[in-house]
């Protein structure tokens, strides 16, 4: 099983897009989307310096742009999972077939120019925070008044918030742990950061969004996505919500993924998962240039979907969004017809049954987990297909 990521803020560097754009029709693309933005992606991409990417404003609707520039270039019929680093899930909503390109460098364009409002209200920032007992660093997160923004794994957490408690966590570091500050404009996903998430749903409520048609994983919990209109909600959410990524590593092993490709500016996402899930064995491609191409479309032979040329119906597999024990609704058969919102069955969890609805019309054409089986958070749990001519 294959996975696809799409970075985020950070990960961008000096030109990273200058090789991309010797691609045909790559910069008119790019064109297209500046104005859809509002930013000059192309002078972006190519001849603009750190500090000048380095800008909220700029960077989100950048990164995202690249990220489906490159991502343009994949077989990504065969991709079964994709997942973003807080901006790049726009991207990867994308990817997943649940919003147009345009839509998601739109609102990227939005958010960041919002975002950098909002960083200009109060001085606030982030640490990473290294190392330590990892219930010992979120004690001293909040014991600073601070958040922890984003919880990345590999014993790393980014704590936001006021400058000057950012000092203080500095200063007092948990036991075994080093707190490094992060050259950022403010305190991303946070409360801080409550004017932009206003300004974003503004927009985000006239965008009419699709189910994914592939498993989408959400920063928010790191459960698979089935509902376009729920996507959206989280989305938005997202710009004041801590980011997990420790959570979206989980269900990546716990989905058996075998393979990941990172999309540009790669290396930071790839690190993580290296990190955290090298028990498993998981292939790694950074696609960095074009140059990559070859490597990153040999993963997707080896680990995507069998190619057939036989024609084949379009299929929607409807996942678990939490662990738990499955119970499929009594007397639901395969072959049997469902409708977009039907009860198909529950999870039961300690907190009480989660309910698992069918996202599109069609036959249930095979039952992924049966009664009683144990589920993880995006495990697929049956599949749909069209009506039978």
């Amino acid at each position: 099983m294959l996975a696809v990521l799409s970075p985020g803020q950070g990960s961008q560097k000096p030109g990273f897009l200058a090789s991309w754009l010797e691609l045909p029709g790559a910069e008119a693309r790019l064109r297209w989307w500046s104005a859809l933005s509002g930013v000059d992606l192309v002078h972006l991409g190519t001849a603009a310096g750190a500090d000048e990417i380095k800008d909220t404003a700029r960077t989100q609707p950048l990164l995202v742009a690249a990220a489906l520039l490159a991502a343009e270039r994949l077989p990504m019929h065969d991709v079964s999972v994709v997942a973003g680093h807080s901006v790049g899930e726009l991207g990867a909503a994308t990817l997943a077939g649940a919003l147009p390109a345009e839509a998601a460098v739109t609102l990227a364009g939005v958010r960041g120019r919002e975002m950098a409002a909002a960083c200009a209200l109060e001085p606030t920032g982030m640490s990473a925070v290294l190392g330590g007992d990892p219930a010992e660093v979120l004690a001293a997160i909040d014991a600073h008044g601070l958040h922890p923004a984003n919880r990345n794994g590999a014993g790393q957490v980014v704590a936001a918030g006021a400058l000057d408690a950012l000092a203080k966590l500095g200063a007092e570091p948990p036991a075994k742990a080093r707190v490094i500050a992060l050259q950022v404009a403010g305190a991303f996903h946070t409360p801080y950061m409550a004017p932009a998430e206003q300004a974003l749903a503004a927009v985000a409520a006239g965008i009419t969004p699709a189910d994914p048609t592939r498993i989408l994983l959400s920063n928010l919990d790191g459960n698979a996505v089935a509902h376009g209109r729920e996507l959206l909600t989280r989305l938005v959410r997202q710009v004041t919500a801590p980011v997990r990524w420790d959570l979206c590593m989980r269900t990546l092993g716990d989905l058996g993924v075998t393979a990941v490709i990172e999309l540009p500016p790669a290396g930071t996402l790839a690190g993580l998962v290296k990190r955290e899930l090298k028990a498993n064995g998981i292939e790694i491609v950074t696609l960095n240039t074009p140059d990559d191409l070859p490597a990153a479309r040999d993963l997707v032979a080896r680990h995507g979907t069998a190619p057939s040329h036989e024609p084949s119906p379009a299929f929607r597999v409807v996942v678990a969004g939490t662990a738990g024990l499955f119970q499929p609704v009594e007397g639901l058969a395969e072959g049997d017809t469902v409708s977009t919102g039907q009860l198909i069955g529950h999870v039961s969890t300690r907190q009480g049954p989660v309910e698992v609805a069918a996202h599109g019309d069609g036959l249930l054409t095979e039952w992924l987990a049966h009664h009683d089986d144990p589920v993880a958070p995006g495990q697929p749990l049956a599949r749909i297909g069209g009506h039978p001519a």
